[in-house]
């Protein structure tokens, strides 16, 4: 059975991974100075560990796409490559909204990416992508192409915003065909922990007859964890109704294995084809500061196991964690 480098990529949060009809991976994640965005591509997944990045774009100096710049996808979608990204403002740097960037080629290593612009909803809905956005992610279902995003709504009144898990379909790459759908909202205790309530961070898994969207919930410490909602292939995917939520998280923090926070997961398949995940966390509890600044969300690789309902599991195995130097990787591997 392969083995994985854990960390993969150390520094980098909001891991994603994408394995394309040609066997290659694709990697990209949130930089530490949130300041570009960067992918790698390799033929196995350890070799993203040591694949030579190449920066496609770089934030603008003022105005908008200037500043926090997060959680890129790099997808094959409708015969394109597109690196779908969340960006602020100078000024206004929680005027977050998701962006888009597309090749000009078929070789995302090589060829030119161009600023495809801020995604627009569908004609004659005026919600979507009007208050902080973020966290896309795009997938395929019998033909038909989805978004999931996350995206605040709130009132003048209220001290915070609530963050939603929102789905619609897609008429091209970079706009939506359907009215916005709301999929989840923060319901349950662990999905409000920490000062915030957040739903953010979609990641779709197809599996033996149901598609899951897995998410990550509360505040980015600790209390960071992943829930799980699920659908049947054959229920209409933007019917809220189609949708049920885990009552529980299905990975949150284990200080026994040092894992602190986890989320913001992907899944990918792996070398011998066996489900895999990356997802992000801390291997301390304890953050200085503001969290934005500490950057020791390292990349790793979990092996995914499913139980008798056929609901995927993240497994955290010690010795499956551990097989790289973290805290001397975590100290060397700040990319300026």
């Amino acid at each position: 059975m392969a083995t994985y480098l854990s960390p993969l990529a150390p520094q980098r949060a909001d891991p994603y991974l994408y394995k394309h009809t040609d066997g290659k991976y694709y990697f990209t994640a949130t930089c530490p100075h949130y300041d570009r965005v960067e992918i790698r591509c390799a033929d196995t997944v350890n070799g993203i560990a040591t694949a030579e990045p190449r920066v496609v774009w770089t934030k603008h100096p003022f105005g908008k796409m200037a500043c926090h710049v997060w959680a890129p996808e790099i997808h094959f979608i409708m015969g394109k490559w597109v690196i779908y990204f969340a960006a602020g403002n100078v000024p206004g740097k929680w005027n977050i909204r998701p962006y888009t960037l597309i090749c000009e080629g078929s070789d995302p290593m090589r060829d030119e990416w161009v600023e495809g612009g801020m995604m627009q909803a569908a004609a004659g809905d005026p919600y979507p992508f009007t208050n902080f956005s973020l966290d896309m992610t795009v997938f395929e279902h019998r033909g038909r192409w989805y978004t999931i995003w996350a995206q605040k709504f709130g009132t003048p009144e209220a001290e915070k915003d609530i963050s939603n898990l929102y789905i619609a379909e897609l008429e091209t790459p970079t706009k939506l065909k359907s009215f916005h759908v709301l999929l989840s909202t923060p319901d349950y205790d662990w999905e409000r922990d920490g000062g915030f309530w957040v739903n953010e961070a979609p990641a779709i898994l197809k599996h033996d007859g149901m598609i899951y969207c897995a998410f990550s919930a509360s505040a980015t410490g600790a209390c960071y964890c992943v829930g799980l909602l699920r659908a049947s292939e054959d229920d209409d995917l933007i019917d809220p109704r189609s949708w049920k939520k885990d009552r529980y998280p299905v990975l949150k923090t284990d200080a026994s294995l040092k894992v602190y926070g986890p989320g913001h997961n992907c899944f990918v398949l792996g070398d011998e084809g066996e489900q895999l995940a990356l997802v992000h966390f801390r291997n301390y509890e304890t953050i200085h500061g503001d969290p934005l600044d500490d950057h020791n969300r390292h990349a790793h690789v979990l092996k995914v196991a499913f139980r008798e309902d056929g609901s995927p599991t993240f497994l955290l195995q010690k010795d499956a964690l551990y097989n790289a130097p973290f805290e001397n990787e975590a100290q060397k591997n700040i990319n300026s």
